[in-house]
Formats: C-alpha cells, structure tokens, sequence
C-alpha cells in the first residue's frame, strides 16, 4: 500500500456542496453561479471547493421524489466502459465526450477547485450489460461484487477484493476524473458500509484502492470518505488513506444532531492532523432543502446561537467545513458565521483543541496556538450551554493553568460580539445563551 502525502489538504478544505440545498438535482448553471459567489464573498476567507454532489449522472434524478430520492435502476449517463457521465441535459458543457472538464476549468477560472461526489463500486447497469473495463480484459460483470450494495442508494455494486483488475478499474476512474481537472472527490457507502452491522468496514480495500489511484493519477486531489459514523477502531486506517472522513451520519439542522456532535468531536478530537481530518459534515445554514420535495425549502431550522455553536466547534476541532446554503441567497447573518476571520484562524491543526470538562448541561474546550509576537502561545477558551435556558458558565484559570495561565492583567475578548472581559481572580465568567458558545481569547 502507497501512503498519501498530506501537503494534500494541509489544513481542513473549506467549500460548497450542492447536496443541502439541491439533493440529486443540482444543474451547471446552479453550479456555476454558486461558485461565482463563493469567489467574489468567500474566496478572500480561505473557501475554495466547489463540490458537485450525487447522482449527476442521473437523467432522470428529482422526478418522482415524493416516491424515491433515488429512483431504482434508473436512466443513467455513462460511456462504452460503463464509466458515468454528466446528464448533458443538467450539465450541457459535458456534451461530446466532455465530461466535466469544461465546468471543472470554469470553476478553476474563478480562482477555485472543483469536487464531485461519487458512490463506492461499479454501476450495475455496466455489470448487467457486460461492458468491458477499460484497459483490462475484464468486463464489468466479473470484477463487480454482487453480494455488496449500498442499503439506501441503488447505483451500484461493490468491487470484488483482491480481483486482478480492481486497482486497474480504480486507477482508470480516477485517470479520468484527473483529466476533467478534478479536486477533490467525496466517496460516498464506504467509510461505514451501514447496510452490513457485522461488517461495518467492508470497504476497506475499496479505500485503498482509491487512495492508491489518486496517488498513480499524478493529481492532488482530495479523498472524502462517508457516511459516518466513522469506526474509531479504524482511525489509523482512514488517516493514512483519506484526507478527510464522516464521523456522522447526515447532520442536519436539527439540536439534536449539533448536540450529538459533541460527544463524536469528544471521541474524535486526538485524530485530526495535517491531512487528515475527522469530518463533521456540512454546515446546514442559510438557505436550504430545495430538492427535497415541495414544501422542504427553508431557512436553516437552527437558532442563531445554534449556529454560532456549530460553527465554533467545527473550528475550534478542526473539521473540513462545507457548506449547505444555496450561495446566490447567501444573508448577511450567515455571511458573518463563515466569514469571521478570528474564529476560521482556529482550524488548522497546529491550533490544538481539547475538550476540558463536559457535563449533560454543557462543556468546555481549550486550545492552544502557535507562538504570537511576544513568544506566548494564543490560548482559547469556549463554552457550550446545552441546556434551553441562559446559562452562567465559569472557567477557572487556574484549573486549565496548562493551557491558559492568566496573570493579574489577563483579560479575555470574546471572538464573536468583540466583548472583553476582566478575569477577576484568575476567573472567566460568562452568560451562554440556550444551546449557544462563547469563544475567548486570553488578551
């Protein structure tokens, strides 16, 4: 096995999806006048995926969504080889042959990089109707493992381990994908392949197929692993392999899934590393759900304090953040969230975050910088109030004394509202809204 060089992705990648807003529906001209707005308002913030969520490839995705988000062996693009194409008919760039090379050098043009979703295996329309894998003298039919599906999405069979032509198909894939110009590829049914509960981790070598080929390919492309819940027993495994890796399922815009993150985040936290990040998924703010069927489009359903929270603590541990909102109706709220420079300061790894003290009415995290001008390490400390009222919440200096060690001059500045508070004896004290966070920086 080849391991991955993590000058890829250095620090977690920051971008779009098209999936919370558009589910398999997503058009090039949505794309594209996304990414517009993600270079004009976000760029200069550090943004830069532009990532094409599932089924592009799908001609007829959407149309009976009140019956299925995935219509059952449905009518799919794909060339002689059984390698799926962009619907022409969403993606007409893609005509010809094309692919996605035309929109990929539109997003790059912009000053960006362009991703696209894909789902484990081989597609069984190409299994079923024998279509050779390219380059090899095998047909899809015998590399494709028909005891190994995807319990929520169709498309697919896995690819039989240890088969002579797996690396080569992978390889091939990915060859291709390199010659569109794509950046970054979120592998979906493989980081927990939930439909086998004796079996969680049987995409394993389908991982390092992958990895392997992206390496082979000569491209720096970014490898994402979903859906979670990631399998802690096999964090070494992911790190060496991916970039980045779902420690959830679906997140939505619900307390319950934000509150729930905070116990993965707490299991979670000594695995993030240059290159290798332990992912929280997207960022369900703005405006959402449009491709869920009629009536499913909103505002994000999260309080403005539930948003504060959720985007404090991707930053402060480190998570890649993708966000959901359909961008060409970005508000100027949820602008504020993404755009805070001192808050988005916090994610690279050389900023160490750890969880101090936690309890069902809250917790509280800690984390460490680099060296400022004076040769002191930035410190940090935030709090989190789980419950549904305001809560008074008090950190002690001198029990974190390790982390952040305040003299009889320390104040602390709030890195949301700019406040600055006294440490009256060596003591942060603070009111944290319901379900919201406070975020300090020792001054």
């Amino acid at each position: 096995m080849l391991f991955k060089n993590s000058d890829t992705a250095a620090t977690p990648p920051m971008g779009w999806n098209s999936y919370d807003y558009y589910d398999t529906t997503v058009t090039e001209a949505a794309v594209r006048a996304n990414a517009e707005v993600m270079a004009r308002e976000l760029r200069p913030y550090g943004w830069q995926y532009v990532v094409v969520d599932i089924q592009w490839y799908a001609r007829d995705a959407g149309t009976r969504r009140q019956e299925y988000q995935y219509i059952p062996f449905g009518d799919h693009a794909m060339d002689e080889y059984g390698r799926l194409q962009p619907d022409p008919a969403r993606f007409p760039s893609s005509a010809g042959g094309r692919g996605f090379g035309p929109l990929a050098d539109y997003i790059h043009s912009l000053g960006l990089k362009f991703g696209i979703h894909i789902m484990r295996g081989i597609p069984r329309a190409a299994a079923h109707r024998h279509l050779p894998v390219h380059g090899t003298a095998y047909t899809a039919a015998d590399l494709a493992d028909y005891a190994s599906i995807c319990g929520w999405n169709p498309d697919m069979y896995g690819v039989r381990a240890g088969h002579p032509a797996a690396q080569a198909y992978y390889d091939d894939l990915i060859a291709l994908y390199a010659a569109w110009g794509v950046d970054f590829i979120k592998c979906d049914d493989i980081a927990n392949t939930n439909i086998y509960p004796h079996a969680p981790y049987s995409g394993k070598a389908e991982i390092e197929y992958l990895h392997n080929a992206i390496l082979h390919s000569g491209r720096d492309i970014v490898l994402s692993l979903s859906p979670g819940p990631a399998l802690i027993e096999q964090a070494w495994h992911y790190a060496q392999n991916a970039n980045m890796w779902r420690i959830t399922d679906d997140l939505w815009d619900k307390w319950a899934d934000v509150r729930a993150m905070f116990d993965r985040c707490e299991l979670w936290q000594n695995h993030v590393a240059p290159g290798a990040f332990p992912d929280c998924d997207m960022l369900p703010l703005g405006r959402i759900g449009a491709g869920f069927g009629p009536g499913a489009e909103r505002d994000t359903r999260l309080t403005r304090d539930e948003q504060k929270t959720v985007v404090t603590l991707w930053c402060l541990f480190g998570s890649p953040l993708m966000l959901g909102a359909e961008l060409t109706r970005l508000d100027e709220w949820t602008k504020s969230l993404v755009t805070n420079r001192e808050v988005l300061r916090l994610l690279p790894p050389s900023y160490r975050p750890r969880q101090f003290a936690k309890d069902e009415a809250g917790c509280v995290w800690t984390c460490t910088g680099p060296a400022d001008e004076t040769g002191a390490p930035e410190r940090y400390i935030a709090c989190f109030n789980f419950t549904d009222a305001p809560r008074a919440m008090a950190a002690d200096t001198g029990a974190v004394q390790a982390f952040w060690p305040a003299g009889p001059a320390a104040q602390a500045r709030e890195l949301w509202t700019g406040e600055t508070l006294a440490l009256p004896g060596g003591r942060l004290v603070c009111t944290v809204a319901p379900h919201g966070a406070a975020l300090f920086r020792l001054v």
